[in-house]
């Protein structure tokens, strides 16, 4: 469990002032200049020590990735984008950041800019996120104000910040798509390489970091990096915010340690599965395009990155979603099969192709009509989409329903063959 002295984002919950007074109060903005004459070099090496891992889904070390933007700042302006999009089905901590702590993001962005060498940072905030957007921007506005960022500061690092809206497009998730978008061009995902710390926001060295990862900077260097890797266990470092919804007794957003038990986490802050442990069919432990694990492995599995990979699963956002025994398991994924299927941008034949296929036939084998063969098939498949694409919408796709046939595939064959047995009494 975390101790509240760790906790990060002690306004989670919008108790107090979200905004200048009150995030001074709680320590933010702190010596900020004193933290920037560290030197971009030694806060990128802090970062590293730190263990933070992006806390956007792919759990890439975020200190090795601002250590390949280039050293030198030539006739190509660096950019800081901070990909706020969160259309991940499920997910929903960063908007809590914007909405109750938005000053630990604009410091977070200041300090990451200057790590960088970035004197100019976007924010790309999903276009639905209306009140959260008006928050920020009155956060980014005050800031301004009081000189903290823009030209001329009192922190000796010129650093402009620009609020974006996307309008809806699930992949601007995707850190090429949103640059894409951000060019006012169609969001769809880039070939890589080149890779945006060489070539990304109008062609200049540019790194796309998720909202809480840019959040949590400040903190890490006021408190070091060892105080950040001392939290959770090696190469699962820190705090995490994990968002638990689904059939719990209190859903909520909160603040925890990484590595902290499923069970514990779910127990302990959303009041338990409704209906009791016992209740409990599975979990989706990362937002939607994660595999779901069944109770037998909820019981003892981490919330970490390499606890869930080893489950064959993922942290993902950590977005856990929870199902009790009332929930049909077959519809639910079914249901998520028809989202991924609807949000492929179209660009990559296997996605675009495979993705409407994938779900057109796990909605014939959920209502029965299928064949029990076409199980193996429709598994076969999503490993041919699997891996196979530009951007990872295509594992997205795939991966619910390997993790449903996994689990889960006495439904789907109960399901065929409840239908046989109709047909053959008719």
């Amino acid at each position: 469990m975390l101790h509240d002295r760790d906790r990060i984002f002690t306004n989670l919950y919008g108790l107090k002032d979200p905004f200048l007074a009150g995030a001074r109060a709680r320590g933010d903005w702190d010596d900020t200049k004193a933290l920037l004459a560290m030197g971009r070099e030694a806060i990128v090496e802090e970062v590293k020590k730190s263990g933070l891992r992006g806390r956007g889904g792919a759990g890439f070390s975020t200190g090795m990735k601002w250590s390949f933007m280039p050293k030198e700042i030539g006739e190509r302006p660096h950019y800081l984008v901070i990909n706020a999009d969160e259309g991940e089905p499920g997910t929903c901590k960063d908007r809590e950041i914007m909405r109750h702590d938005p000053h630990k993001l604009i410091e977070g962005a200041l300090l990451s800019g200057f790590a960088i060498g970035a004197h100019v940072a976007y924010i790309y905030i999903r276009g639905e996120f209306y009140r959260e957007t008006e928050a920020f921007q009155r956060a980014v506005d005050e800031a301004y104000e009081a000189n903290l960022i823009g030209r001329n500061n009192v922190h000796g690092w010129d650093f402009d910040l620009y609020v974006h809206r996307g309008m809806g497009a699930y992949i601007c998730g995707e850190e090429t798509a949103l640059i894409e978008s951000l060019e006012g061009k169609k969001g769809q995902p880039r070939l890589k390489p080149p890779f945006p710390a060489n070539c990304g926001l109008y062609g200049s060295p540019t790194t796309v970091n998720n909202v809480e990862s840019i959040a949590v900077v400040p903190d890490i260097l006021r408190r070091g990096g060892a105080w950040f890797a001392s939290i959770g266990r090696p190469n699962n470092t820190g705090t995490k915010i994990y968002a638990i919804s689904g059939h719990v007794e209190a859903p909520c957003v909160v603040e925890e340690a990484m590595s902290i038990p499923l069970k514990d986490l779910i127990e302990r802050h959303a009041g338990g599965v409704r209906g009791g442990w016992d209740n409990l069919l599975g979990v989706i432990p990362g937002g939607s395009s994660v595999p779901v694990i069944p109770k037998s492995v909820c019981t003892s599995v981490l919330m970490d990155f390499d606890s869930l990979r080893e489950a064959k699963s993922s942290l993902g956002t950590a977005a856990v979603i929870v199902m009790d025994r009332s929930t049909d398991i077959v519809r639910a994924v079914t249901r998520l099969a028809r989202f991924y299927a609807h949000e492929s941008c179209g660009q990559c034949t296997p996605c675009r192709e495979g993705s409407g296929w994938m779900y057109r036939v796990l909605s014939r084998l959920a209502r029965g009509d299928g064949r029990i063969g076409e199980i193996d098939m429709l598994e076969d498949v999503t490993r041919q989409v699997e891996g196979h694409t530009i951007c990872a919408l295509g594992d997205a796709a795939a991966w619910p329903i390997q993790g449903l046939i996994r689990h889960f595939r006495p439904e789907l064959e109960a399901r065929v063959q409840a239908r046989r047995h109709i047909q053959a009494a008719q």
